[in-house]
């Protein structure tokens, strides 16, 4: 899953692909570079970032869903809104990635299952502004298994056909390194949940953590990719659905070389 966030403030590539145009190159050439679906966001959900109103994520949205889509590029819309998962739906998105797992919008679920895309459950605590304060876990493995079964359990309530669920276990929202690495280490135990698992690492802060070291400053977030490709070849060895990544051919090559080793096995 090639990312393209159409926006000025995401943490990693924010104005980068602001303009429609550029926005739907960078789409088509991710998926130059081996992404099977690309993931068009219109709104940060960088720690601390504010949101954005409705009508001006769906400007953002709507243009780069229809251009990509337009090209045969399988799209999924990051949205925490129904309005704008209902409209880019519309507008040829063939998934939608809410990394609430629908909890900011009481509307996604309904909007969700009328439509019949698949959706991303993500596990969540809590808007942007204050997430960093709700990374208190005493066993964080079983505290998230336990709240996105739950989530699960109420989207399906809602009327999402269980099938149609991907799961994801949020790393580095309202969580610290310590916990996105533990995660990373259980994927088994997430996808135990019986539910293809996504799994989203790329560029993030305990990549950085990683990488620096005790004490050091982090590098940038773009220096993180080969970290962010590592990350994948280790999903992909432990069976996940699909990664989500901002540069696209370092991590297909880390996924081929894990496919190869294993086969070899």
């Amino acid at each position: 899953m090639g990312v393209v966030n159409v926006t000025p403030d995401s943490f990693s590539d924010g104005g980068r692909w602001f303009d429609t145009t550029a926005a739907v190159k960078h789409g088509l050439d991710l998926v130059a570079e081996g992404a099977d679906l690309i993931d068009v966001g219109g709104e940060s959900t960088r720690p601390g970032a504010s949101r954005v109103d409705a009508s001006e994520e769906l400007r953002r949205v709507i243009p780069v869903v229809k251009g990509l889509a337009s090209e045969g590029v399988t799209v999924s819309v990051d949205t925490m809104r129904a309005r704008v998962a209902e409209e880019a739906v519309a507008a040829g998105a063939a998934l939608v990635n809410d990394v609430s797992g629908g909890l900011a919008d009481p509307d996604m679920i309904r909007v969700v299952a009328a439509g019949g895309a698949p959706f991303v459950v993500m596990h969540w605590r809590g808007f942007s502004e204050s997430m960093n304060s709700r990374a208190v876990y005493g066993d964080v493995v079983a505290e998230v298994v336990t709240e996105l079964r739950d989530r699960m359990d109420a989207v399906v309530a809602g009327g999402v056909a269980p099938e149609r669920i991907v799961i994801d276990p949020g790393l580095g929202f309202a969580k610290d390194a310590c916990h996105d690495l533990a995660l990373v280490a259980h994927l088994d135990e997430l996808r135990a949940l019986g539910r293809p698992l996504l799994v989203a690492a790329s560029r993030k802060r305990f990549l950085g953590h990683v990488l620096a070291g005790e004490g050091a400053a982090p590098p940038p977030a773009r220096e993180r990719d080969a970290a962010t490709a590592a990350i994948s070849a280790l999903s992909a060895h432990a069976g996940a659905w699909a990664v989500r990544v901002h540069e696209v051919r370092a991590t297909a090559d880390a996924v081929r070389v894990a496919r190869a080793v294993e086969g070899a096995a």
